[in-house]
């Protein structure tokens, strides 16, 4: 896949019209199906800290249009157009970031509007301040080019333009990877931590992936951000694809995000800061990965109106869907830890999650994924998540398990309930504990990692679920807070790999379910029954697989989630056998592969 160049086009042709202005904007004929296209339109002079406060009383909304086809994104204020660069605080460009979904001529209608507080209120109202036109040429999209992650079934995320479905190999952390030196205007509030709890002394450099950064690849001011753009290289480089931070830690554990211009502030952004997180999110899309947004942390999630959807909460969820909505993979999780728990006072009610999922159903234009993160536990899942069974505005759990060797039994319980309910939701996990260690380093002894990738890993998958984020845990080295060189799990990471490759390669997981009764003991079985059978064992020990009534005979294959490797020992069974024998060729954890010759 090249990587995408964002495209801006200022005005070319300025025509008066009742008072307000017009302009037709021609785009690079070059532009493909699903790549970037920014527009900058030339409006009021403003700043940051003006007494107008251009985040709260203009509003900008491009309606873009193919035929009977359109879709309203919003826009939003970009001071001088270039503030990665410059730091500039104030200037005259708003701004509009889109991908269109279809080849072909397109054109766009965008209202700027003044009125107070405009962006609480419908696109149509307030005073006209700018009114612009324009039309472009969107040609096919680029070799390898996958298109946006959709919903289309009930468990899986599949890429629009491939068809292909989405297993999620990921980073749970640092959950602060937005506290990065580099970014504007980036500081620790408050060095106050919890004891016992992670804690990290300064903010993020990742020194060891500078020399990961390669020709070519983005940076800003004279080369800052090496360090986080060469970590994303080797993520994607073993096979990572998805990234999870959060985006407001205020009062949270890191204390070193969020995307205002003070830590104070709740109705002003930092244009240049949030500029060059989209050079780091752009980079990390153009390797095909997911963007996750966690949304606050469980020690803030009533820090903005309370709790409540008001104007602190849809102000910041409008600046992020305006400038980060576009991305072919975005995950807008409620936040961490999210909702009622024993030991905080403050939180927010099954109401008010209702009501932040109904927001972004009703105001992301692309309608991307949305999730809940929550407590560990079944009295934790009971509380918070059985209230919004069949809620259809919620796209799927981020699994947090205290116990992460539950995973095949709470993955397929929480799917049948959900499929029961009418609102099917995807189920993976992002959180492994116990929450003091995570996933373990490749060189910690003892070492956890055999277990994860068995139990945890294989368990979700051939429970039906759509993969992990892996969580590193809050007293190992490179932590949950204070991680600066991803390689401390480079093995973790491969063997993560290797299991979703192997879905992709061998499996039409798409028609497959959890059928463990087949198997009788500790074996996971996924299949569909009668063509194919994906049978996990955990420990090694020799397995039976009940075939009665099935029909046929089927080829067996081993395997290995350590190696990669799928071993074809050529060895046929019958259905007719009934309960058929399957005997690992070694020892550790073996995946047997039975598909109906």
């Amino acid at each position: 896949m090249r990587p995408l160049q964002p495209f801006v086009f200022l005005p070319l042709l300025w025509l008066c019209l009742v008072g307000c202005r017009s302009a037709l904007v021609f785009t690079d004929p070059d532009l493909q199906k699903w790549e970037k296209l920014t527009l900058d339109f030339a409006g009021p002079s403003t700043s940051e800290t003006a007494a107008d406060n251009p985040f709260v009383n203009y509003r900008l909304d491009v309606t873009f249009t193919q035929g009977e086809y359109s879709i309203t994104v919003p826009g939003f204020y970009a001071a001088d157009g270039r503030a990665a660069e410059t730091s500039a605080i104030g200037g005259s460009v708003w701004r509009v970031r889109f991908r269109p979904d279809r080849t072909g001529e397109w054109s766009y209608t965008a209202r700027l509007a003044r009125g107070d507080s405009i962006y609480l209120q419908n696109a149509e109202s307030g005073r006209t301040v700018e009114r612009y036109t324009g039309a472009f040429f969107v040609g096919d999209p680029a070799p390898g080019e996958t298109g946006r992650l959709i919903r289309d079934h009930p468990r899986y995320l599949r890429w629009a333009e491939t068809g292909d479905y989405f297993i999620k190999t990921g980073v749970d952390s640092p959950e602060n990877l937005l506290g990065y030196a580099d970014f504007n205007n980036t500081y620790r509030h408050d060095s106050t931590f919890r004891a016992g709890e992670s804690s990290t002394s300064g903010l993020h450099r990742f020194a060891p992936h500078v020399a990961d950064h390669r020709p070519g690849d983005p940076s800003w001011q004279g080369g800052k951000g090496r360090g986080l753009i060469g970590g994303i290289n080797y993520l994607a480089s073993v096979g990572v694809n998805s990234i999870y931070f959060l985006t407001l830690n205020i009062d949270g554990d890191g204390k070193d995000v969020w995307p205002y211009t003070d830590h104070r502030e709740r109705f002003r952004f930092d244009v240049s800061k949030l500029d060059q997180w989209e050079i780091v999110f752009d980079h990390a899309d153009s390797l095909g990965m997911m963007l996750h947004f966690v949304l606050n942390e469980t020690e803030n999630e009533t820090l903005l109106d309370g709790g409540d959807t008001g104007p602190q909460r849809k102000l910041y969820f409008r600046e992020l869907v305006a400038r980060f909505g576009h991305h072919r993979a975005v995950t807008w999780n409620l936040g961490e830890e999210n909702g009622p728990n024993d030991w905080s006072g403050a939180y927010q009610s099954t109401a008010q999650q209702r009501d932040v999922l109904a927001w972004f159903a009703a105001n992301d234009p692309y309608r991307s994924y949305t999730v809940l993160h929550t407590h560990p536990g079944e009295a934790a899942f009971t509380a918070i998540y059985e209230p919004l069974l069949g809620n259809r505005d919620l796209g799927g759990l981020a699994l947090q398990l205290g116990d992460p060797y539950t995973a095949n039994a709470v993955t397929e319980r929480w799917l049948q309930r959900s499929a029961a309910a009418g609102a099917p939701w995807i189920m993976t996990l992002d959180e492994v504990g116990p929450w003091w260690r995570g996933l373990d380093p490749d060189a910690a002894t003892p070492n956890n990692q055999d277990s994860l990738r068995a139990l945890t890993l294989w368990g979700n998958l051939l429970a039906g679920g759509a993969g992990v984020e892996w969580y590193f845990g809050a007293r190992s080295p490179h932590n949950d807070l204070n991680l600066e060189d991803w390689r401390s799990r480079d093995r973790a990471y491969r063997w993560s790999a290797h299991a979703r490759q192997f879905f992709h390669d061998h499996l039409p997981f798409w028609d497959m379910e959890a059928h463990n009764e087949l198997t009788g003991g500790a074996e996971f079985c996924f299949t569909n029954p009668g063509e194919v059978y994906a049978v996990g064992l955990p420990f090694g020990q020799p397995a039976t697989l009940d075939l009665s009534g099935a029909g046929g005979e089927y080829m067996v294959q081993w395997f290995n989630p350590r190696t990669g490797e799928l071993e074809d020992v050529g060895e046929l069974v019958h259905a007719e056998d009934g309960e058929v024998e399957l005997v690992p060729p070694g020892t550790g954890d073996w995946v047997a592969v039975l598909k109906r010759r």
